[in-house]
């Protein structure tokens, strides 16, 4: 009795970790601006690792400064899409990504 039991629990736990809620090939639609959010987020988070990173010694000034004028002219694009997009109004517009 106690074998059919643990065999039970054991199935239904299994199911119950493993049973997907919804089917995983659709995914949710995102708006370009959340893409681009999304985008902001991932170049402030490398500013701050290649701030660290530089503070640590592990680049030269030069490297450095190359690299942080990439990410910033890159986040300048970014927010400068945003807001155009804002400003046109096309925040609810989908777009496929």
């Amino acid at each position: 009795m106690g074998a059919i039991a643990g065999v039970a629990l054991t199935i239904g736990i299994f199911l119950y970790i493993f049973w997907p809620e919804r089917n995983p090939f659709i995914q949710a639609d995102k708006t370009r601006v959340d893409y681009l959010r999304e985008r902001k987020d991932v170049i402030y988070e490398n500013l701050r690792d290649l701030n660290f990173e530089y503070l640590a010694g592990k680049y030269p000034e030069q490297d450095y400064t190359e690299q942080r004028a990439g990410l910033e002219d890159e986040a300048a694009r970014v927010l400068a899409e945003i807001d155009r997009l804002n400003a046109r109004g096309e925040i609810g517009r989908r777009s496929r990504i």
